[in-house]
């Protein structure tokens, strides 16, 4: 059943973080060359603290034109208000909770600290791989 399939066994745990003190337009280039829409932000111990979006940096780059200040550093501008998952979280209520708040990724926290994060594309991989099985189809 779809509800066993657990979020550990298809989050991304290789992830693009960034540390409070990082340059936002260091933060954005990493965003460009990753092809990514956004990544966690983290202090020295691996302990969530953020996450910083495309909005995110185009809200600092607005601010910094409008200011006439250019920069500043990702905690400036990061979303600090985060909702987590938990590992052990079955793919159904992910994508529950992905459709009802309207986020495109979950980061996955145990005990604080970051261990990865699911997305919709994650789940839609499990979907997909869990029918093949269920069908007896290659994967």
């Amino acid at each position: 059943m779809l509800k066993s399939i657990k979020v550990r066994d298809y989050m991304t745990t290789h992830l693009v973080t960034f540390h409070g003190d990082t340059d936002l337009y260091s933060a954005i280039g990493l965003l460009l060359e990753h092809r990514i829409s956004g990544a966690p932000v983290i202090d020295d111990q691996g302990s969530l603290i953020g996450l910083l979006g495309e909005t995110d940096c185009l809200r600092g780059i607005l601010s910094g034109a409008y200011f006439e200040e250019t920069g500043g550093t990702v905690s400036a501008y990061m979303s600090s208000q985060v909702e987590t998952i938990s590992a052990e979280m079955s793919v159904i209520e992910v994508a529950e909770r992905l459709l009802h708040g309207g986020h495109r990724r979950l980061p996955v926290v145990e005990g604080g600290r970051l261990l990865g994060q699911i997305s919709c594309h994650d789940v839609l991989r499990a979907v997909k791989e869990f029918a093949q099985h269920e069908r007896g189809l290659p994967r």
